[in-house]
């Protein structure tokens, strides 16, 4: 009885691993924008695209990280200086990659830059710590996007944005989440969008990486900053232990993140250079086994998990 049903789920599961192991066979030569090349997940996507024969164009935040770049690539490899967060710089960026790319257009658009601080209890936050995460991991996105678009449909490119396991699941205070949760919704419109002109736009779903995003001295510090600015009639309802914990907190982090930071990179590039890339790429272990099934469950039940280990505030009930 099970046998014939086991035969039909083998054969699909053989179907679908030979559809997302054809790859493209002419892509030495095409052009790859990526943000946020400075170091992380951007760094090692050029280094390695770079060495495939393709034609990056990196765009990094300082002058140092692009000439440490350049060292370390070909002469195929050009930088060029971007900050998402202004309308200006991304304008000149995209005036740059149509001097460049010319009537080839741009084979893929990759939308790597962000940062996750201001990151802290949302009452010890303001508006202005929520607006800086948002206008670099979204606003930034689509303003960078929209802008390279037109080079993108040209080519029938490919567009990968980086989200994160964080915008499947809420796991953290501050614009984090809200941001990763725009950039799937962002990139759900514009594949049906895009569609029609044959571009493909694929999401990276990264769980917990040893990078910048965690690194534990900057939350730390970001937490600390919080504590001190925010009101007096706050720290007594929360209490000096409830901070101290959360310090403790943040040092868990680095337990559960993975430090094979090659995984990502490798999914971005099976989303570029795949014949059938998937939609979602969720990245990790944890994100995997942990995160996106956590996801399904009621929220109850995830709301009891999420706060076992979560420190009691000194005016709590």
């Amino acid at each position: 009885m099970w046998l014939p049903l086991l035969v039909v789920l083998g054969l699909l599961f053989l179907y679908r691993w030979y559809r997302q192991s054809l790859i493209l066979d002419n892509l030495r030569g095409k052009y790859v924008f990526i943000t946020g090349c400075d170091t992380g997940f951007g760094n090692i996507l050029a280094k390695n695209l770079d060495r495939r024969g393709m034609r990056v164009l990196a765009a990094c935040l300082g002058e140092t990280g692009a000439e440490n770049l350049k060292k370390e690539t070909s002469s195929r490899l050009q930088t060029v200086i971007l900050n998402v967060t202004d309308s200006e710089s991304v304008s000149s960026a995209a005036k740059w990659v149509s001097s460049i790319v010319g009537e080839q257009g741009l084979w893929g658009l990759v939308n790597n830059a962000g940062v996750s601080i201001p990151c802290s209890p949302n009452e010890w936050m303001t508006k202005a710590d929520f607006a800086k995460v948002l206008d670099i991991n979204l606003l930034g996105l689509v303003d960078v996007t929209l802008n390279l678009l037109p080079f993108i449909r040209k080519a029938r490119g490919r567009v990968v944005n980086i989200a994160s396991i964080a915008g499947r699941f809420t796991l953290t205070s501050g614009g984090y989440c809200l941001s990763k949760y725009g950039v799937e919704s962002f990139s759900d419109t514009l594949r049906r969008e895009m569609k029609p002109f044959g571009v493909k736009v694929c999401i990276i779903e990264p769980g917990f990486f040893n990078t910048q995003i965690t690194n534990t001295q900057a939350l730390k510090a970001d937490l600390k900053r919080a504590w001190e600015k925010t009101t007096e009639e706050v720290r007594q309802s929360y209490g000096e232990e409830y901070y101290l914990q959360s310090l403790k907190c943040v040092d868990a982090v680095k337990l559960v993140c993975n430090n094979n930071l090659q995984l990502v990179p490798q999914a971005i590039e099976h989303a570029l250079s795949a014949v059938h890339p998937w939609t979602r790429y969720s990245v990790g272990w944890d994100t995997k086994l942990i995160y996106l099934p956590l996801s399904y469950f009621p929220t109850f039940i995830i709301d009891f998990i999420l706060t076992i280990a979560q420190p009691r505030p000194a005016q709590a009930k």
